[in-house]
């Protein structure tokens, strides 16, 4: 193989392995951390990439075979041979790490093999390899590994949950979240009380009987306490910490749908459950010899799919979260007041979500945080799908209605701290953060439960601050400012037309007053182009804000608040080239007209955030 096709992706330089001990590398090298360079594109070659001699010439295909065949193995080929035994079907590519006995050198090699089958020869030298331990990933997490995908991790918190304060890992690339999360951090001065009022992972495989009235039968069976005790006994039996808790039997024509619910102490369980599932049919199978087993999963369970039971019915963990937030506080750090978020939350979270037919989607954006944490503490990115079920509530408190009190409840947190990516470095030192790392010895369960009571604490400060940046009609502004790539600007002469207007083109509304376009006049001429932007009408006349705290949005006339019309922007083109021209026009835009919030300038501030 050509030396150019070789992976060669950056390696930090002073380096330590896991267990702390320093690693030797080129002295004179400096710290290029994992990130390919600007120049060229410009890759560094691994520096402590292992490899077996490579620079004398590749054996024949037989003497790689017989070697590999050998006593002394595949280990003691090059790193081209072995990519050549791959290459011609002597070896499986997914066997590199067992044959190799070295997890960190068959990554290299099969990045090898990869490369000349992706779009791009180069598309793998700015993903990163080294410095990982692989030996937590072969035959627990992934398979044909080439590298690993570093996702930035920022923190929210303080976040005071039942007393104790916590500093939440968040492993996001969207711009704004952690911000916004920190936000509602400081918003909940008096902290959240959070907890667990149902523990149950569930397992539901389908099963078919010859006939319908032979079905109904093992229904009944099943509904009898002392035959349950029978299934429980076969189930408890596959494990110290799985106890079966309850079992729901659907029914459809001669199909059975079993749904196992048990408790898997830290783990999230589903391992766990079908284990167990799989010895409480062997024991009704005793019973009915005739019944068939079709699947070990009949989507009754329901795993990573949106689904009705497990919103109704819950799934992993339910938590219900609470919290109180003066007045004061929505006014100065949220900038907000308290009866817009209520109406905000009753309009978007209820009657949105019902419009839409949503299931379990009552909530502004749960699955946003439940990711991020997901991704940081080692749980199934794939679970956030019923994870995320979420009602997001709010209402006046107190004597006089002042404050804002917020529940956040969630049904089917499926969340664990053993087993999986929980025993990835990275991964278990974010659980570290939370103090709920691996399996609580005293207390089988609680490490578990305490991740979810934080998971959904931060869900409820995540909730809090953007509902009140939609109250207040800060969203576009903060996404604009946080979660927007600084990129060059569009050169409009270059590319296939139409062109898209740089910014030197657009005329800038007004800060002092809220504009919007008229229409022009008389027709364009056809060798213009006009390029106005139309508001959009609002539902209800906004009131302009005047004040430095943005407060709370009352819908009244405008008529005393003057709107200035915005010219449109007429771009003629004259000798080649584009001069740009305000359209004149004597059409005045009748003050009757109403500007949405969201356009508002006045609302157009960035919200303070906790640094």
């Amino acid at each position: 193989m050509a030396s150019g096709l070789r992976q060669r992706t950056r390696c930090h330089t002073g380096s330590f392995s896991w267990q702390g001990e320093e690693m030797p590398v080129e002295a004179d090298r400096k710290d290029q951390g994992s990130q390919t360079e600007e120049r060229g594109m410009e890759v560094v070659r691994e520096v402590d990439a292992p490899t077996v001699d490579d620079s004398r010439s590749p054996r024949t295909l037989e003497e790689c075979v017989a070697v590999m065949k050998s006593e002394a193995g595949a280990k003691s080929l090059s790193d081209s041979e072995v990519v050549l035994l791959v290459e011609k079907k002597q070896l499986p590519g997914y066997q590199l790490e067992k044959v190799l006995e070295d997890p960190l050198r068959a990554v290299g090699v099969r990045r090898r093999v990869v490369a000349p089958h992706t779009a791009n020869l180069t598309a793998l030298d700015a993903l990163p390899y080294c410095h990982y331990d692989y030996s937590k990933v072969v035959g627990v997490c992934c398979e044909n590994v080439v590298g690993y995908m570093p996702v930035p991790v920022g923190v929210a918190g303080p976040l005071l949950v039942n007393g104790k304060k916590y500093m939440v890992p968040l492993a996001t690339t969207e711009g704004c979240l952690v911000a916004s999360t920190n936000r509602g951090c400081r918003a909940l001065v008096n902290g959240v009380k959070s907890q667990i009022i149902r523990d149950g992972m569930t397992r539901a495989p389908s099963v078919r009987l010859p006939s319908a009235t032979q079905a109904t039968e093992v229904y009944m069976w099943l509904r009898k306490r002392e035959n349950f005790a029978i299934i429980k006994e076969g189930f408890d039996s596959t494990s110290r910490y799985a106890r079966l808790q309850d079992l729901h039997v659907g029914i459809a024509g001669r199909l059975l749908y079993m749904r196992f619910v048990a408790h898997t102490g830290d783990a999230m369980g589903m391992n766990m459950v079908s284990k167990g599932t799989e010895a409480g049919l062997k024991a009704l199978k005793k019973f009915f010899p005739e019944m068939e087993v079709l699947s070990m999963s009949g989507n009754y369970c329901v795993d990573k799919k949106p689904s009705a039971i497990n919103w109704i019915e819950g799934r992993g963990k339910s938590v219900v979260c609470e919290a109180v937030v003066p007045g004061k506080v929505v006014t100065d750090v949220l900038k907000t007041q308290v009866p817009a978020l209520v109406e905000a939350c009753i309009t978007k979270n209820l009657v949105g979500s019902s419009l839409a037919g949503s299931i379990g989607g009552n909530n502004a954006h749960a699955a946003n945080i439940v990711a991020a944490m997901f991704i940081a503490c080692g749980q199934d990115p794939a679970q956030v799908v019923g994870s995320s079920n979420c009602m997001t509530l709010m209402e006046q408190w107190g004597e006089y209605g002042e404050d804002l009190h917020i529940t956040v409840t969630m049904p089917s947190l499926e969340v664990g701290t053993v087993g999986g990516g929980t025993s990835l470095h990275p991964q278990a030192s974010c659980l570290s953060m939370l103090n709920v790392k691996g399996a609580n010895v005293e207390n089988p369960g609680e490490n578990a439960y305490q991740l979810a009571k934080i998971l959904a604490s931060t869900v409820l400060a995540g909730e809090l601050s953007l509902m009140s940046a939609l109250a207040a009609g800060h969203l576009v502004k903060s996404h604009m400012a946080h979660n927007r790539a600084k990129v060059p600007a569009t050169n409009p002469n270059s590319g296939s037309l139409p062109s898209i207007p740089s910014s030197e083109n657009i005329v800038t509304i007004k800060a002092t007053s809220p504009t919007i376009s008229a229409p022009p006049a008389s027709p364009l001429p056809p060798t213009t182009t006009s390029l106005s932007c139309p508001a959009i009408p609002a539902l209800l006349p906004i009131a302009p804000n005047t004040s430095e705290d943005s407060g709370s949005r009352h819908p009244v006339s405008l008529t005393s608040s003057p709107v200035e019309p915005l010219q449109p922007l007429i771009i003629e083109e004259s000798s080649g080239k584009k001069e740009n021209k305000i359209a004149e026009t004597d059409e005045q835009v009748s003050s009757t007209h109403s500007v949405p919030a969201c356009q508002d300038p006045q609302n157009m501030s960035l919200p303070p955030f906790s640094k």
